[in-house]
């Protein structure tokens, strides 16, 4: 009886270390999320600063998004996806916004950087865990926020090749 109460004590407390384990993970993984996430809304800001203003409307080819058109449609689809897949609230922000200027632009840019950090940050690792529809597709909302993210640097990117193409050099990536 003895050893039985001694090999139930030793499971309990490896249940209960895993369990605290698992709850630290957790809050590290959203934590070096908002990390990257706040480093990625700086790089972006970065990039529309680096663009002129008299080339915000501009296009490598006729068929082609400009300068703006990028930026804004990975913003508003940052914040759009976080809003449909990640459980967000309606946000405080018009998400059809058409920025004019560059400081209308960054602004716009900031708010949906905001507005995903504080939908992701509001989710638990369980409810990240949890099955959502993205597109056609089963994915979970840790997949979901994945996706949000890559398309963000997809556009990023394009919006960076405009740069150079005007003879500008873009900012200095930012890795971390």
């Amino acid at each position: 009886m003895e050893k039985l109460k001694k090999n139930f004590a030793i499971a309990l407390g490896m249940m209960a270390f895993l369990f605290v384990q698992n709850i630290s993970y957790a809050q590290n993984n959203m934590a070096e999320f908002v990390a990257k996430w706040e480093n990625g809304k700086q790089f972006t800001l970065e990039v529309v600063d680096k663009m002129p203003d008299n080339l915000l409307a501009y296009k490598p080819h006729e068929t082609a998004m400009s300068f703006t058109e990028q930026i804004v449609h990975l913003s508003a689809a940052m914040a759009g996806m976080s809003q449909r897949f990640l459980n967000g609230d309606k946000p405080s922000f018009d998400l059809s916004a058409k920025p004019t200027s560059k400081a209308e632009l960054k602004a716009f840019v900031a708010n949906c950087y905001d507005y995903v950090k504080a939908t992701a940050s509001k989710l638990s690792d369980a409810q990240m865990g949890e099955t959502v529809d993205v597109f056609g597709t089963s994915a979970t909302r840790r997949q979901a926020l994945a996706l949000i993210d890559d398309h963000t640097t997809h556009h990023r990117g394009a919006a960076i090749s405009y740069i150079r193409s005007n003879g500008i050099e873009p900012p200095r990536f930012r890795a971390m």
